[in-house]
């Protein structure tokens, strides 16, 4: 997870590339890019770019257009109720997991972090905010050791992050609530089920904010 990424191959260099785009919002919902604007974007080879856009389309997270384009699929609000349904059941399902491997160096480290979180709501840093809350969720998640649920949940965050960043475009980081400091809490008390039950207060949060803006779209 902490490899230098100048010594990644070229192939996971453009997929993790590719990857933040998407969850970070430089590829907007519904927008088409052409496949030629990635390799330049990513400044990579046109094969390795290939393949990182075959892996985002497995995952749901892009779709092809034709004309040698691709774009991430704009959500409804029933498809968001849908993937809103799988987070809340697996990510704090993850998160109780996770306590069973935690170290005071791993508390420290997501400490670390999530101060990143705060200073970005409260600088207005929308891309800052979607990185490190990302970030805090999924080294989080990879303490647990559950391969197959985390890459469930990487496949679930591809797919709402969007609608996340699209939200906050509209409303900004202002007020934005998490719920991170009361998981670090029951980190610390290695008290799993009160980390898990913080992990679902958050991602609620969340999924609230982003029904209610899918739902003003759609009226």
């Amino acid at each position: 997870m902490n490899h230098d990424p100048a010594k990644l191959p070229d192939h996971e260099r453009a997929y993790r590339g590719l990857r933040d785009m998407v969850l970070y919002g430089e590829l907007a919902p519904g927008q088409p890019v052409t496949i030629q604007g990635l390799v330049d974007a990513l400044g990579l080879g046109m094969t390795p770019v290939r393949e990182a856009i075959r892996r985002l389309t497995s995952q749901g997270a892009l779709v092809f257009k034709g004309n040698r384009r691709v774009e991430v699929p704009e959500m409804s609000l029933e498809q968001y109720r849908e993937l809103a349904f799988a987070r809340r059941a697996v990510e704090p399902e993850l998160a109780r997991r996770a306590v069973e491997n935690l170290t005071d160096d791993d508390i420290t480290m997501l400490s670390r972090v999530d101060a990143k979180v705060d200073e970005a709501i409260e600088r207005g840093d929308v891309r800052g905010y979607l990185e490190h809350n990302h970030l805090f969720h999924a080294r989080l998640y990879a303490l647990s050791g559950a391969d197959v649920l985390i890459g469930i949940s990487e496949m679930l965050s591809l797919r709402s992050g969007p609608s996340l960043r699209v939200m906050l475009g509209r409303h900004g980081t202002a007020n934005l609530p998490d719920m991170h400091r009361e998981a670090l809490a029951a980190m610390r008390a290695r008290d799993a089920e009160g980390v898990a039950a913080a992990i679902l207060g958050d991602i609620e949060q969340g999924i609230a904010s982003v029904t209610r803006s899918l739902t003003a779209a759609d009226a």
